[in-house]
């Protein structure tokens, strides 16, 4: 008897068989063992996507945030017009600020402990275009004060148990020759502002220093050591490299963002690529239980199958009906997968908090991770990704299990009846 396709008895029918009677609990133990395990594949694929979207996105805000976009320097030298230079870069389209940099390195001193510190020496209006500064949620004290003494990363202020109104010794290399070796020299400065740009490695060794100051003590009266150009856009770095570099003169060199972690992105794309690899094979192996509980299924309703065939049902109908059986088994641990990986992805600062409490905290040190937390990012293309995935392969293994069915010999099915 021919039938429309997916007919309402075939959903029927195979609701029934999904709903299995407890004389064939093995039937319903695979069925709840192929949807939890469809349900936790899609989890875990939809909760590493975010993860990994929320860890890059993490990556390029902290080191682009608190970094130029683009860095202009002459090599082995220091840049004497930098206010001219700095003119014809802002004209360059793109390009938001330009900032002359002092940069060195220097130790640092209080409370008897000893770091190195990384001194910026920046103009307080230029200070004030970085978000990752200025507007980070963890900052102590006021910016505006930055004339008056020195800004912090907050983690080099805890090592040195520093907070705002302390005293802090720079010491650097002055640069003068004697017969001794080189000759140092020692400032103190009060802290004015502690800053926090999200990445550690950053906040434990950087300092800022009003420029002047720093032209001072680094001996560089009337240069800068570099020009710090942040853009509009910070996707186009590399394709305005070459304009600054152009409108910088002779001479110059730029170098954008990029060019710093360029190797480490690429290292995160192809972990991405194999973690999705491999995920990809979880939720193959969770979609092939459909198979072994769909085979049982089958064998379990042999004699059905061939009564319903004496009836009149077509093969068509057979394979339609154990296909539903699958595909909704799929389906259905799609769905449930979906909607954990969404709520993991967006509440994942409030689990964590949980986990770290349940641990005793310190479950993530940031001096080892290089971040504060765990990141996550949810976007539409990876959790279509993940359904697609997920419901491409139950789909497409249910075929071969529902066709068997329903090329069962009716006579074979019912012979021992």
């Amino acid at each position: 008897m021919a039938t429309a396709p997916f007919a309402k008895f075939e959903w029927m029918i195979a609701w029934r068989y999904i709903r299995a009677k407890r004389a064939e609990g093995g039937v319903s133990v695979m069925t709840w063992i192929s949807l939890i395990g469809v349900t936790l594949a899609v989890f875990a694929l939809i909760a590493t996507l975010a993860v990994r979207s929320g860890f890059r996105a993490e990556f390029i805000d902290t080191i682009a945030g608190a970094n130029a976009h683009v860095s202009v320097v002459r090599p082995r030298e220091v840049i004497t017009d930098f206010e001219d230079m700095a003119d014809r870069i802002r004209a360059v389209e793109g390009v938001a600020t330009v900032a002359p940099l002092i940069r060195g390195q220097s130790m640092a001193a209080a409370n008897g402990q000893i770091a190195l510190a990384d001194i910026y020496g920046i103009r307080l209006e230029d200070l004030k275009q970085s978000d990752a500064i200025v507007q980070s949620e963890r900052t102590f004290g006021n910016i505006d004060d930055l004339p008056n003494g020195i800004a912090l990363g907050s983690a080099l202020a805890n090592n040195l148990g520093l907070t705002v109104g302390d005293k802090i010794e720079i010491t650097i290399r002055s640069g003068a020759a004697t017969p001794f070796g080189q000759s140092t020299r020692r400032n103190a400065y009060d802290v004015v502002f502690v800053f926090s740009t999200g990445r550690y490695q950053i906040d434990e060794v950087r300092a800022y220093l009003p420029f002047d100051q720093a032209q001072f003590i680094f001996n560089r009266d009337g240069v800068a050591d570099e020009l710090e150009v942040r853009l509009d856009d910070i996707n186009m770095s590399e394709e305005l490299k070459q304009p600054i570099t152009d409108a910088a003169g002779a001479g110059m060199w730029a170098y954008s963002w990029q060019d710093r972690v360029g190797r480490f992105l690429r290292a995160l794309t192809i972990e991405d690529n194999v973690m999705f690899i491999i995920l990809s094979i979880l939720v193959l192996v969770a979609s092939m239980n459909i198979i072994s509980g769909l085979i049982m299924l089958v064998k379990n309703k042999g004699r059905d199958v061939g009564i319903l065939r004496t009836m009149g049902l077509t093969e068509g109908s057979i394979l339609r009906i154990f296909f539903i059986c699958g595909a909704g088994i799929g389906t259905i641990g799609t769905f449930f997968g979906v909607v954990l990986g969404c709520l993991f992805a967006i509440y994942i600062d409030q689990i964590f908090s949980l986990v770290n409490y349940v641990a005793g905290g310190g479950v993530w040190d940031p001096s080892i991770r290089g971040i504060y937390n765990v990141p996550a990012e949810l976007h539409l293309s990876d959790v279509i990704k993940a359904m697609s995935l997920s419901l491409g392969l139950s789909w497409i293994i249910t075929i071969f299990p529902a066709r068997r069915a329903a090329r069962m010999n009716p006579v074979e099915a019912l012979r021992y009846e």
